[in-house]
């Protein structure tokens, strides 16, 4: 089984991702995803990547992740080079897995769960569907009307609701940010007394609303000075949250082990590390209390499950990151039933229950805030054939030059 064809494809309605199909000379397809910056990654793919994988044998995954993930540039981040390696990868990996007729679960090994337990990140319909831009409230999708499921406009104003409608739900974990205003506001330095108290209120009604049912993680997005990090954790610390999410930039190992020592409250980090490799002097630093990865940014399957293996080994627990795209999300279910010390899963019910659920034809099935894996051959899901007739649908396509057979002109 060997590449024939890198096709890439994007959608005018979310300007954040892209979708890689990979074409084999069997007839077999995979498909991987990229988030962010989808432009230069779709030129790094056809441009770069193609010229070094068309032709070459597709079952050789762990050679050809090395390869790309040791790029001249680019091999010590979640940067474009990252990002278009990690895409191939899990498209390989999903070309293998239908070639095989197993799951990716089994063929990483095997489950270690048959379901896993699941946490809202409470986002809205629209949240970081358009580019990064100043404009942080059109960013995260505040600029539209309240929709149903808008779970961010519902922590931020009426977090007691939401908070017992997902526990009605069966979910008993809830993830917000509700000090993300203040870091955009101050350019992430100096929080006030002012701001940590507002951003606290939101989760001193939460607990006042349903007690200890619900586990609360703070998400900080790696927006801020250490010390503006430790006066909110300090302040949070009241509430009990499960865990505190990349309070400050993760590439930055020393601050992360002064906050594991200043707070008794485990440290999650992080998505945004890449490849396993960068995940070695984390872990080994003693700061993470939960290691998390997300398989679109680390490198792909083949670096996440080496990052879970390492954090087996510090007998740390993991959990996969999911508010990208349905193909890592696919993916990163996966990973979270056969990873020894998985301990949960992301989810956004905004994205599942809407736009997730119009690009792709599975998705892991959820009961009373449980996952389940996808037993379909590979990641188990395809593209939609009506999302890939919609409007605004573009496509990039790359094959290997046709040989000749040596005859004359």
């Amino acid at each position: 089984m060997h590449i024939a064809a890198l096709e890439t494809i994007r959608s005018s309605d979310n300007a954040n991702l892209l979708w890689l199909v990979v074409e084999t000379d069997t007839g077999i397809s995979g498909l991987g995803e990229a988030f962010f910056a989808p432009g230069p990654v779709e030129t790094f793919l056809h441009e770069v990547v193609a010229p070094l994988v068309l032709g070459r044998d597709a079952t050789r995954i762990g050679a050809i992740n090395r390869e790309l993930t040791r790029y001249p540039v680019g091999y010590a981040s979640s940067g474009v080079e990252m990002r278009a390696a990690a895409a191939l990868d899990i498209a390989l990996w999903d070309c293998l897995g239908q070639q095989t007729g197993l799951p990716l679960h089994a063929l990483l090994g095997g489950r270690a769960r048959d379901t896993i337990r699941i946490y809202n990140t409470c986002a809205g319909p629209h949240y970081v569907k358009k580019a990064r831009s100043a404009d942080v409230d059109a960013w995260f999708g505040r600029d539209q009307a309240p929709q149903p499921l808008d779970d961010l406009h519902a922590f931020e104003h009426e977090p007691e609701r939401l908070a017992r409608e997902l526990l009605d739900e069966g979910i008993t974990g809830m993830k917000i940010w509700p000090f993300d205003r203040a870091a955009f506001a101050n350019g992430g330095v100096g929080i006030t007394t002012a701001q940590i108290q507002e951003g606290l209120r939101v989760f001193q009604r939460i607990r006042a609303a349903v007690g200890m049912r619900m586990d609360l993680m703070v998400e900080m997005h790696a927006l801020w000075d250490l010390t503006s990090a430790r006066q909110i954790i300090r302040a949070v610390e009241a509430v009990e949250p499960l865990w505190i999410e990349d309070p400050v930039r993760m590439d930055d190992t020393r601050a992360l082990q002064e906050l594991a020592r200043f707070t008794r409250i485990p440290l999650l980090a992080s998505e945004t590390l890449a490849p396993a490799s960068s995940f070695v002097p984390l872990i080994a630093s003693g700061a993470p209390g939960i290691v998390c990865f997300d398989p679109g940014w680390c490198g792909g399957i083949t670096q996440a499950r080496a990052i879970c293996d390492m954090a087996a080994a510090a007998q740390l627990p993991v959990a996969a990151h999911d508010c990208t795209g349905p193909i890592g999300y696919v993916a990163g279910t996966h990973l979270s039933v056969w990873a020894p010390t998985a301990m949960i899963q992301e989810t956004v019910r905004a994205y599942l229950r809407g736009w997730y659920a119009d690009v792709v034809t599975e998705l892991p099935p959820i009961t009373a805030g449980r996952m389940a894996p996808l037993d379909g051959p590979g990641l188990g899901t395809r593209l939609r054939p009506s999302f890939l007739a919609s409007p605004g649908i573009t496509r990039r396509r790359s094959t290997a030059p046709a040989t000749t057979t040596g005859a004359t002109p």
